[in-house]
């Protein structure tokens, strides 16, 4: 009886020891700190803003030059020389933004930080600075919580590894169907969540599975928002949303950079905005694509 009782013990202890951090959901501590925020700044950039489009989606369906040109010719010509990470933390305080969400990555693979993970990268353009990094030290200075975009779809892989570029159109899109991929992506995501300090929020736009678990494995206080919670995009719910949410708009129409036909939003449109959000229990996350030479717009 006395070894039955040990054994079952010990088999006990053993799963215990095996489900201890694997965690599936955010803290419900963290989601209520990050709700009570209630106003962030969205900055969607890549060194694609001098095409002037719709961010990364120019490439899926392009020809064969247009995406050579794109990888191969686009870098070397992105310097943005009023790049002031500082203005823009002061002028975020300014507005009242209690937090920040950087694309570190969007869908094309071009990361915005020093990564060994690929040579598509900012160090490899004309500015040669890790942009990220200035603009996390820039916002912490102020105060101001820390978040990251990522896109777990990645243009650049798919196209040096011959998979037809889109957005979920093939399984292989997919990272829990692309052991390559996940791989990828992981490798990314230990850079990220390693070598910047700590990071409050992560926004996934695209299939998070088996990498937002990776990503709490890191950092067990991250606040995973899309891919954990609802993130409606320009608009606004017709009643309350149940559990946390975050609504994402533009200031503009676009969400990079557009330098023709681009109405903004005024200043009291973006308030009556936020009131009617903060009413019904979310968050507004609110967009800026700057210009391709650093300027906010």
């Amino acid at each position: 009886m006395k070894s039955r009782l040990s054994y079952a013990l010990v088999l006990s202890l053993i799963i215990s020891i095996s489900g201890y951090g694997q965690q599936n959901s955010n803290k419900p501590e963290r989601e209520q700190w990050f709700m009570d925020m209630g106003f962030g700044m969205f900055i969607h950039w890549s060194m694609d803003s001098q095409i002037g489009a719709v961010i990364s989606h120019s490439m899926a369906g392009a020809s064969e030059d247009y995406l050579k040109r794109f990888i191969n010719d686009l870098p070397a010509t992105f310097n943005p020389r009023k790049f002031d990470p500082e203005e823009w933390a002061v002028l975020a305080k300014l507005a009242g933004m209690k937090y920040v969400v950087f694309t570190s990555k969007h869908h094309s693979g071009f990361c915005m930080w020093d990564t060994k993970t690929t040579d598509f990268n900012i160090m490899n353009t004309a500015f040669k600075r890790d942009i990220m990094k200035e603009l996390l030290d820039a916002f912490r200075k102020q105060g101001i919580a820390i978040g990251l975009y990522f896109s777990p779809e990645d243009f650049h892989y798919f196209y040096k590894n011959n998979i037809p570029i889109g957005r979920l159109q093939n399984p292989l899109h997919y990272p829990v169907n692309n052991p390559g991929l996940m791989a990828h992506d992981k490798a990314q995501l230990k850079e990220l969540l390693t070598n910047y300090g700590k990071i409050d929020i992560f926004f996934f736009d695209g299939p998070e599975e088996g990498l937002k678990e990776y990503a709490w494995q890191l950092q067990p206080d991250l606040v995973v928002t899309r891919g954990q919670m609802q993130t409606p995009e320009q608009n606004l719910p017709n009643k309350p949303i149940p559990g946390p949410w975050e609504a994402c708009f533009t200031m503009g129409t676009d969400w990079q950079y557009k330098p023709t036909n681009d109405p903004h939003k005024s200043g009291t449109e973006i308030i009556n905005m936020l009131i009617e959000i903060r009413a019904k229990g979310g968050n507004l996350l609110l967009n800026i694509g700057p210009k391709p030479d650093g300027d906010p717009d």
